[in-house]
């Protein structure tokens, strides 16, 4: 099939949720480009990246390292935009919330190539979060929607995105954990690296709204001081050490003896550090999916969550940054048998490691049957309208559109709750939230 597609990433994160979607666009002999923007990495760090996990070289390394949100954007709008007006792929693939995704999507929608948007719809509802800002224009600029879970659809849905371009794919984060973690276990002995005996607990923390504020940092730090029940593993952000010693609590932490701060570890070496745990500690959101793919029970310092379906699960807890609420959570994890093991055998609501292949397939589907061109609409002046109806009698969401060509399911209602409208559910006492076509 001679489709080209551009796969634009920008941090670490974005390399290791695209790295087994690269892989079946290889192993499919489908023509690509690799486009790298360089951010917060200089040309030798990341192109050792990528020979970590077995990926090749990028294309295109815009290299427009760290800045301001907004001089690191227009930079990679301008090394982006040069890159995809030379090579004229029919789409461009971006993965989650970062600047080069809000670049991405921006530079292809304007020039009309059409966008995939991998680990789409997910919402946080917090917009003091930069990435809530990201993942809403994104979803904005793109064509196709691989989204990893129901909840996610239906959060585009809400936003009146239309169904049809709208795909439940998983999250690509299962398909690397499981490529990734067999590389990682032939290149490192993480107890050796470490020194590892016993329990352990990985804790990872970095968000502004914990490190920058001092009462929620030292907060933090005393709850740590008091769970000596196993190691505490942390390998400290530059950032969280900044503010550690800017606020006198590094010091503090260092003279415990449960508390091993170390560097930043590899992801190869970080990822086998998780798969050690008995229990994950973070404020990052990736780490909540890698958690619950690697079935370690979580505990998330943050008051809300885009990963509200692992708390739903019942794999992750939100504690905030309340010291008493940090302590006993974490002991009850640790001493409720029960509990514990519900959270570690709970179901992943990310899928079962073949989003790569779900998403290819999408992507080779739509291009095969014509739908990935932009053009303008013919009925764009034509009228719509939205309606609610209650639907008496057993008929699937496939048959009702069948038999009314004019109305499109966006969101069905049980008892007050919504469900994504998936071709075969059926409506029967339910209300249903119709697009009507005049």
């Amino acid at each position: 099939m001679s489709i080209k597609i551009a796969v634009i990433l920008g941090t670490r994160p974005e390399i290791i949720k695209m790295a087994p979607v690269i892989d079946e666009i290889e192993n499919r002999n489908i023509n690509y480009v690799l486009i790298h923007t360089g951010q917060h990495y200089d040309h030798e760090m990341s192109d050792q990246f990528f020979i970590d996990l077995e990926l090749k070289k990028p294309d295109y390394n815009v290299g427009v390292g760290s800045g301001y949100h907004g001089e690191q954007t227009a930079n990679m709008i301008k090394g982006i935009e040069e890159v995809l007006i030379a090579e004229k792929p029919d789409l461009v693939l971006v993965q989650g919330d970062t600047n080069a995704v809000l670049s991405g999507a921006i530079v292809a929608s304007k020039l009309h190539i059409p966008v995939g948007h991998v680990e789409a719809g997910l919402r946080s509802y917090d917009r003091s979060m930069p990435e809530e800002i990201n993942r809403e224009v994104a979803d904005v600029c793109s064509k196709l929607y691989f989204v990893p879970t129901e909840g996610s659809a239906l959060n585009l849905l809400f936003a009146g995105l239309n169904r049809e371009n709208i795909f439940i794919t998983g999250n690509t984060i299962v398909d690397a954990c499981i490529r990734n973690l067999k590389i990682a276990k032939k290149k490192t002995d993480i107890n050796h690296m470490l020194n590892l005996n016993g329990d352990i607990m990985t804790l990872t923390m970095h968000r502004a709204e914990n490190v920058d504020n001092r009462e929620r940092l030292q907060n933090i730090v005393d709850a740590l001081t008091e769970l000596d029940e196993l190691t505490i593993v942390f390998p400290v952000h530059p950032r969280t050490v900044k503010n550690l010693e800017k606020f006198d609590l590094l010091k503090e932490l260092g003279n415990y003896e449960h508390i091993k701060l170390i560097k930043p570890l590899g992801y190869l070496e970080f990822l086998l550090l998780l798969s050690r745990s008995k229990i994950i500690m973070t404020d990052s959101g990736g780490l909540q999916e890698e958690a619950i793919t690697l079935n370690i029970p979580c505990a998330t310092l943050r008051y809300n969550t885009e990963r509200h379906e692992t708390v739903k699960a019942g794999g992750n807890m939100l504690l905030g940054a309340e010291k008493e609420k940090i302590i006993d959570n974490v002991r009850e994890i640790l001493n409720n048998a029960d509990l514990y093991n519900k959270m570690k055998k709970a179901p992943n609501p990310y899928g079962d490691g073949n989003s790569s292949t779900k998403i290819i397939d999408v992507i080779l589907s739509e291009y095969r049957d014509k739908k990935l061109k932009i053009s303008v609409p013919e009925d764009i002046m034509k009228d719509k309208s939205r309606k609610l109806i209650k639907i008496n009698e057993n008929i699937t969401v496939k048959d009702f559109e069948r038999i009314n060509s004019n109305l499109i399911v966006n969101i069905v209602f049980e008892e007050g709750d919504p469900l994504y409208p998936f071709d075969e559910l059926d409506l029967k006492d339910k209300f249903i939230l119709v697009d009507h076509l005049a």
